[in-house]
């Protein structure tokens, strides 16, 4: 049955707690008479049964279960518990020492840690090679002490856990110098393309100011065309040129 609970509280979609069932109207009733007649002061079961005896259907478990969540307590203690599952009110990386482990390196985040985590480096490497001359080394079949390469390794394990919290610690950093470097090349690329725009729009000024030119122009040729004409005659005289005498007379006498 409890192997049944575990793996209900580690379903993704957990079912509602089985007590879920008690949050009834008459069992809410009960409890706020509870409360009036103890003025909110905890009751035990049997208590619980003499003061609601003149109730019917009083439960056997005791009412006071039903109270809403403390919000005081929870803030006072840090963390609450939902499905199994311990949730903290200020989400922060536990230290390596705060879980339970052996911690090397300053528990600080503004403590320099390059120095401390040098010389787990350095431990490393000697550790290593002691570890390769333990198992090389010949053993005796008539000793029950541990063999040398099993404190090495856990040595070794001491070191690589430190390693690791320390890598962890720097996540936010990380992430911070990620971001920063993501948000600077989002700028450069805004910068590249409004200078393209730029470049664009300028192209296309000069094309309509080589347009608007060969307009102008265009315009102004048939005007000049026009004025190397030959004006037209303006007078009857011009129209129709003056005849010699003698033919003036000709024409007289014959008609």
């Amino acid at each position: 049955m409890e192997d049944e609970q575990e793996a209900e509280l580690r379903n993704p979609f957990p079912s509602p707690p089985s007590h879920y069932t008690s949050y009834t109207t008459h069992n809410l009733k009960l409890l706020s008479l509870l409360n009036e007649r103890t003025n909110g002061q905890n009751t035990s079961e049997q208590i619980q049964k003499d003061i609601l005896s003149d109730q019917v259907d009083v439960p056997e478990w005791p009412l006071t279960s039903l109270e809403k969540p403390r919000v005081d307590w929870i803030q006072e203690e840090g963390y609450y518990n939902v499905f199994g599952d311990t949730w903290f009110l200020k989400e922060t990386i536990p230290s390596l020492g705060e879980v339970g482990g052996h911690q090397l390196y300053p528990e600080d985040p503004a403590a320099d840690r390059r120095p401390s985590l040098l010389s787990i480096l350095k431990s490393m490497l000697v550790t290593y090679s002691s570890f390769l001359g333990a198992l090389l080394a010949p053993s005796s079949a008539t000793s029950t002490a541990p063999p040398e390469w099993h404190r090495q390794v856990e040595w070794i394990t001491i070191l690589a856990q430190n390693v690791m919290a320390a890598a962890n610690d720097l996540r936010p950093v990380q992430a911070r110098a990620s971001l920063e470097l993501m948000m600077k090349r989002q700028l450069e690329l805004r910068k590249e393309e409004t200078k393209a725009i730029h470049e664009r729009c300028d192209s296309l000024e000069a094309q309509l100011s080589q347009l608007r030119e060969m307009a102008r122009q265009k315009s102004e040729e048939p005007s000049e065309q026009t004025g190397n004409k030959v004006p037209a005659p303006s007078t009857e005289t011009d129209q129709f040129p003056l005849l010699p005498v003698d033919d003036i007379t000709r024409w007289a006498e014959e008609v």
